[in-house]
């Protein structure tokens, strides 16, 4: 009978060991991703592959938060010019990395079949860059700090 009494707690302890839930996984950050794109008048397109690329100078580069719209979102302003009044404008937004930055690269493009005099074309143009999920990121155009911006 004793053996029972003594034998009894411990079985009671051992069930009730084996009913806790196991331990929760250490919740990890998820990788920055893009929730919504904005349009991109001056996104590559297929096209492209038949045309010269060329680079573009930038003057000026700066990065602002546009709290008029909801959520806020980042817009990149750029002032340069273009090899020749016949190159087109290209502005690729690629995703965040891992280390939240948001890399773009602007050059030109242009058809060696037309007879164009090189003189500067100059632009100034604005885009929107999106919706990203929740984070500090930074944004680099042609590998070049442009500024920091958060996203909630």
């Amino acid at each position: 009978m004793k053996q029972i009494i003594l034998l009894l707690p411990t079985l009671l302890l051992t069930a009730c060991a084996a009913l806790q839930p196991p331990p929760s996984p250490t919740p990890t950050a998820s990788p920055p991703y893009v929730i919504r794109r904005e349009e991109n008048p001056y996104e590559p397109k297929l096209e492209d592959v038949s045309l010269k690329q060329d680079g573009v100078v930038l003057t000026a580069v700066s990065l602002s938060e546009r709290y008029d719209m909801t959520p806020v979102r980042a817009e990149l302003h750029l002032l340069g010019s273009m090899p020749s009044v016949c190159n087109e404008l290209r502005i690729k937004v690629n995703p965040p990395n891992e280390q939240y930055q948001i890399s773009i690269e602007i050059y030109s493009v242009a058809d060696l079949k037309l007879n164009c005099e090189n003189v500067f074309q100059q632009f100034k143009v604005s885009l929107l860059l999106g919706e990203y999920s929740p984070g500090q990121y930074t944004v680099w155009v042609n590998e070049n700090f442009a500024g920091s911006m958060a996203s909630y």
